[in-house]
């Protein structure tokens, strides 16, 4: 029976878990979507849901507070300047978890957590990426061009 047993444990101890958990939140504040278990979603939520609560507040208690639990810097940055801010109007509810399948291996239930909102910008980082990538591909095709009528000569 499972009375009065909440919250995840994730098979770890309570430090192994809190620092799990923090880097996911981390990561999850800093790139806006991030893939990981079911499980360990359904974990961070709460979390996250709590650190952009924080930084609607925007007062330097608040600043602390995020500091005391966020990894970097950078991240306490990211979340007051532009995350907490897109959420300006809205009560809670700002992650989305979509399940996308099954890990291989050990058969765990794989899922997206993001940010509602985040899609704009993660279609540009997607483009952008797919941009360097073409022009990557272009630019080792020229060289193989170039080295192929060199090779044929020395032959």
């Amino acid at each position: 029976m499972r009375h009065r047993n909440a919250g995840f444990k994730l098979g770890r101890n309570t430090s192994h878990r809190r620092a799990l958990l923090r880097n996911l939140v981390t990561s999850i504040v800093l790139e806006d979507r991030v893939q990981t278990t079911v499980a360990k979603a359904k974990a961070a939520r709460p979390h996250v849901e709590k650190l952009i609560t924080l930084g609607k507040k925007g007062d330097l208690h608040a600043r602390r507070q995020a500091l005391a639990f966020l990894q970097t810097r950078e991240a306490v940055a990211r979340l007051f300047d532009t995350v907490a801010p897109r959420y300006g109007d809205r009560n809670g509810g700002y992650l989305r978890i979509v399940r996308t399948g099954f890990q291989r291996g050990d058969g765990a239930e794989k899922a997206f957590i993001e940010l509602l909102g985040a899609e704009k910008l993660l279609d540009e980082k997607r483009q952008k990426r797919a941009e360097a990538r073409a022009k990557r591909r272009e630019e080792l095709q020229k060289q193989l061009a170039e080295q192929q009528p060199e090779g044929g000569e020395q032959a």
